[in-house]
């Protein structure tokens, strides 16, 4: 599974769905990129929900950043063939929310998450991506 979590909260979870055809980087590296912009005229239901300018200016920074990965140099990965290779034992690669953890992911989509697209019928006309459909 990959977290993403701000301040010990989780904020997003993309579990390992191989199985029914959703591909997940495993064996590859992968990176992060996050950045702000003016996106409320699609990504805030549909541009329902404006930007208050004036609020503005915005500021977003990043302060004491910690990213637990496996590192991949040269073609291979820090954490060896296996998760508990390189730990000798339960790793967080292979750690699964606990439901406390469930439940705080689950306010924090109910309280902060103004968009899914696993819900934007007119993005996929045709039916969701097969993690929509995933519990």
């Amino acid at each position: 599974m990959v977290l993403f979590s701000v301040d010990g909260t989780p904020i997003r979870e993309f579990k390992n769905s191989e199985a029914v055809g959703v591909p997940f980087p495993k064996n590859q590296p992968m990176r992060i990129y996050s950045s702000l912009w003016n996106a409320d005229d699609w990504a805030t239901r549909g541009g329902l929900v404006k930007t208050d300018w004036t609020q503005a200016p915005f500021t977003a920074s990043y302060r004491d950043f910690n990213a637990q990965a496996c590192i991949w140099s040269s073609g291979a990965s820090s954490c060896g063939s296996s998760a508990s290779e390189s730990t000798g034992g339960s790793s967080w690669l292979s750690q699964e929310l606990d439901s406390a953890g469930q439940q705080r992911l689950k306010w924090v989509q109910r309280n902060y998450m103004i968009y899914n697209y696993c819900t934007d019928a007119k993005r996929f006309p045709l039916g969701f991506p097969p993690e929509c459909n995933i519990s």
